[in-house]
């Protein structure tokens, strides 16, 4: 156990087990942390323990502040740890889309963040040896003219913005890499890659640790109060800090009903097949990056390291989990790779993201010293680590990064409590049948 953990801790009682998936199954050993009993003092008070969470603990910590991270679950036990895994340039909503809610100069620092957010997973990686298996490169791939047409345009941005990492695939490079002819174009980025997101975060956490940050799992923030001195209070126990960072996204709940209105858990599902081999996996994805196809409910896939075939390719816009997810997640996998018809699938799984209205993040205050990250819509494993940053630099004086992002407006999901996520099932159908079209 760490030693610069207080006393007055319990140990961690009936927490859920981490997920059972091919990322579960394949983590390195990790601490356990115990459960807060009493009262603990610090100058900043996280709340959750994904990628944004300890992203800020740990930036926090390398600043010199006191930091207690509090965990309803275990560290990484929501989508940080169980993700497609794929880091890439850009936030959800697309850059196109930023600059229709920014004027040019806001805009272009948001996307400066996010190309900083890629190099910054690198710099963590190599600056605290954490062995997540990264890999270089992306591919996002087209399956019709219009999507050609949409990643020319999108090229063209990349180019006004001076980014040069990116480059076009026309069709016969696209199909001597992917063992399929699905896709008829892409937009290849060789900043952005992949990683074992599960052992990414707790290598995060890991790291905070080493910095003297106590962390508490099977610990819930069920209430605090806006004062210039703060109490998070918890089942058994409070944190008093002068300032708190709120990173549970939709696992907050009643914790901040303000920030529940504007976003909304979404199901993603991901099935991993069972190892393949060197020569077979090579012969599916030569260049071994990830991809993702364009349509609004796309397809994403990669190899692991030990190259099995991850495919992600269904979203439930419904509060439950349908029990006919993973074969239509399959499915999906044979009309991309119908070659793998007689490869077993060894792990399912599935899991909460949050989205906003219109995809963008959401980053804000609730008081001067009560910050919140959320809303990543998809794009939190490399946007999710950069924002830890913004965070603590604004904590520590320096918000115009931090800003930039408060400045994107946000509506409330339509419908209130009961209607919202019906009326968002009737949009998203006509997104479907967009892409059949």
């Amino acid at each position: 156990m760490n030693s610069l953990q207080p006393t007055g801790v319990t140990p961690i009682m009936s927490l859920e087990p981490v997920v059972d998936s091919y990322y579960g199954a394949t983590a390195h050993p990790a601490e356990r942390w115990p459960a807060l009993a009493g009262t603990v003092d610090c100058d900043v008070c996280v709340v959750g323990g994904g990628i944004a969470g300890c992203s800020v603990a740990l930036h926090l910590a390398e600043r010199g502040y006191r930091v207690v991270l509090v965990e309803e679950q275990r560290i990484a036990w929501g989508a940080s740890g169980r993700n497609g895994g794929q880091a890439i340039f850009g936030v959800a909503a697309g850059q196109a889309s930023i600059e229709k809610l920014l004027d040019p100069s806001a805009a272009r620092a948001v996307w400066d963040v996010s190309i900083a957010g890629l190099a910054l997973i690198k710099e963590r990686i190599a600056k605290y040896s954490i062995d997540c298996d990264w890999v270089n490169g992306h591919m996002q791939v087209a399956l019709k003219s219009r999507h050609e047409r949409e990643l020319h345009a999108d090229l063209a941005m990349l180019r006004d913005y001076g980014y040069q990492s990116a480059r076009y695939m026309p069709c016969e490079e696209v199909r001597s890499l992917l063992a399929t002819r699905r896709y008829t174009g892409a937009l290849f980025d060789s900043a952005s890659g992949h990683l074992h997101p599960l052992n990414y975060t707790r290598g995060l956490a890991a790291a905070a640790a080493r910095r003297s940050v106590r962390i508490f799992e099977g610990t819930r923030a069920i209430s605090f109060a806006p004062a210039r001195q703060l109490e998070v209070h918890t089942p058994n126990g409070q944190v008093r800090c002068q300032y708190l960072a709120l990173c549970g996204n939709t696992y907050l709940q009643d914790l901040a009903p303000a920030l529940a209105k504007k976003i909304m858990a979404v199901a993603t599902y991901i099935i991993a097949t069972e190892p393949l081999g060197a020569d077979r996996a090579n012969g599916l994805i030569a260049n071994n990056a990830a991809v993702s196809d364009m349509n609004w409910v796309l397809d994403y896939f990669r190899l692991s390291a030990d190259r099995r075939l991850l495919f992600g390719g269904r979203v439930s816009y419904s509060a439950r989990a349908p029990s006919a997810i993973p074969a239509a997640t399959r499915a999906r996998m044979l009309t991309v790779f119908p070659q793998l018809a007689d490869t077993p699938i060894a792990y399912q799984w599935g899991g909460f993201v949050d989205i906003t209205m219109s995809r963008a993040p959401h980053f804000g205050r609730l008081a001067p010293n009560i910050y919140f990250l959320q809303g990543f819509s998809g794009h939190g494993v490399a946007l999710a680590g950069i924002a830890g940053k913004l965070v603590a630099e604004a904590i520590a004086g320096t918000a115009e990064r931090f800003d930039v992002f408060a400045k994107i407006r946000h509506h409330d999901f339509p419908g209130g409590t009961r209607l919202r996520r019906p009326a968002l099932m009737l949009a998203m159908l006509y997104y479907r049948l967009r892409d059949l079209l």
